[in-house]
């Protein structure tokens, strides 16, 4: 069946998203044209407004409206703990679970050396320099007066993420920052039968 230029380059747009494949973009498309043109057309606002309007935040680097993110701009928040956490989805994953006050640092990736991403593509002097700002002759701050006194290493468990928490763990302690990693363990409501041996090896390890 032959289709029209137009057709396939929404086609091939829609194969940009995470998890869609040749299939499942065809899919929506002829869903979207033949059963919703005006959701479609919503979408189509929708995101170039949201590509014109979104940038980083200048301070967590997240992405926002405005120069400062929701959570950067309140005063509420707890300016003493920053977490460190690769993506955007992270830090909402983390901020649903209403047991976090602190503030973020969104690395906006992870270290891959396989490709060719290092610390310079995720913006880790820029984490450095937040953690351990320095005085106007150029000295680090002294650690009882720096803002942030914990930074809590919330990558994924995955090997980039680990290497990136090591990474970054052994940077800042050099520097005289506590550093704490976020947990592994056993979830919650599970038989240990069922769990993974990698899974209770760390839940032995970071037992307390």
């Amino acid at each position: 069946m032959s289709t029209s230029n137009a057709l396939d380059g929404l086609t091939q747009a829609l194969r940009k998203l995470p998890g869609v494949g040749a299939k499942s973009a065809a899919r929506m498309a002829f869903h979207l044209l033949q059963h919703d043109k005006p959701g479609a057309l919503q979408i189509a606002r929708a995101l170039e407004h949201a590509v014109q309007s979104i940038r980083h935040c200048a301070l967590c680097n997240t992405l926002s409206e405005q120069e400062l993110c929701v959570t950067c701009a309140s005063h509420e928040r707890d300016h003493s703990k920053l977490c460190v956490v690769e993506t955007p989805a992270d830090q909402a994953a983390l901020e649903r679970t209403l047991a976090y006050r602190g503030l973020y640092f969104v690395l906006m990736g992870k270290l891959s050396p396989l490709d060719g991403i290092g610390p310079n593509d995720i913006g880790l002097q820029k984490l450095f320099d937040r953690v351990v700002p320095r005085d106007e002759d150029g000295q680090p701050v002294p650690a009882a007066s720096r803002e942030v006194q914990e930074v809590i290493l919330a990558t994924n468990f995955t090997a980039e993420g680990e290497a990136t928490a090591h990474v970054i763990g052994q940077a800042l302690k050099s520097r005289g920052v506590q550093v704490t990693r976020l947990a592994r363990g056993v979830p919650v409501g599970s038989e240990l039968e069922y769990v993974d041996l990698g899974t209770i090896a760390h839940a032995l390890t970071d037992r307390r």
